[in-house]
């Protein structure tokens, strides 16, 4: 069965390493938000963050890859943090394949330790807007990875896959 997952929060959650565990798990394409807006110059923040239409560059960007994979049986991890919900609608109205949508959530000071402990920190004034933005709205299931290991954070989420 084809599905693909959306893996959002803010910045220090656990996001990327639990995204791309779970790629690896159910060998699936792994798709960075991230990395697709700093190759194509559209990670550029202003005082709401990143713009929505930045993100929707992004998501037609990567979209046909993306149905590609999904005509072919392949499952598809997003990661990001997803802050505009536009940018998730986007990617439900282009896509007809089910899916699964989880916020991953931290208090901000874990998040922020979580981040000063990185090879490139973005600091912690990166690390509370983002926080700011994403806890503007949950979408999906709701999971905290406060306290919890990679493990059962990622047993988690497969409970709610097929």
């Amino acid at each position: 069965m084809c599905y693909y997952v959306i893996i959002r929060g803010p910045l220090g959650v656990g996001k990327s390493t639990i995204a791309r565990s779970l790629a690896k798990f159910l060998r699936a394409k792994y798709v960075s938000i991230d990395l697709i807006l700093r190759k194509h110059g559209l990670d550029k923040a202003h005082y709401e963050g990143i713009p929505a239409q930045n993100f929707i560059k992004a998501n037609k960007i990567i979209l046909p890859e993306v149905k590609a994979k999904l005509k072919s049986d392949r499952i598809v991890i997003f990661d990001g943090c997803f802050y505009h919900k536009k940018q998730i609608q986007h990617i439900i109205k282009a896509l007809s394949a089910p899916h699964y949508i989880f916020t991953l959530k931290a208090p901000l000071k874990v998040c922020i330790a979580r981040d000063s402990k990185r090879k490139t920190s973005y600091g912690k004034d990166a690390a509370t807007a983002v926080h700011n933005l994403v806890s503007r709205f949950d979408y999906g299931t709701v999971i905290n990875t406060n306290k919890k290991t990679i493990a059962q954070t990622i047993k988690r989420v497969l409970s709610y896959l097929p």
